[in-house]
């Protein structure tokens, strides 16, 4: 008798076999259509550092300098963001 055979007579249930009986759902967080927008909450520049706001601004199409002062970064994200809210 093979090995298969044996599992198959005893029920005994392997990673690569799926016992229905215990599923465990996962909740459903996207949206229920794409038209429903998805609007996070702008982030506070001023408590980022200036590496997280390079990294901000990667996330949203542009790239920064930080060479420049955190405060000239902050401007040039919000004009980038006003920008994109325009097209």
């Amino acid at each position: 008798m093979t090995r298969f055979t044996e599992l198959l007579k005893t029920g005994e249930v392997h990673s690569a076999y799926e016992d229905v009986n215990m599923t465990t759902s996962i909740p459903d967080t996207a949206p229920a259509s794409v038209e429903d927008l998805v609007n996070p909450p702008k982030p506070d520049f001023s408590s980022m550092s200036k590496l997280e706001l390079e990294s901000f601004g990667r996330t949203i199409g542009i790239e920064l300098d930080r060479r420049f002062s955190k405060n000239k970064l902050i401007k040039q994200l919000k004009e980038h963001i006003e920008y994109m809210e325009t097209m």
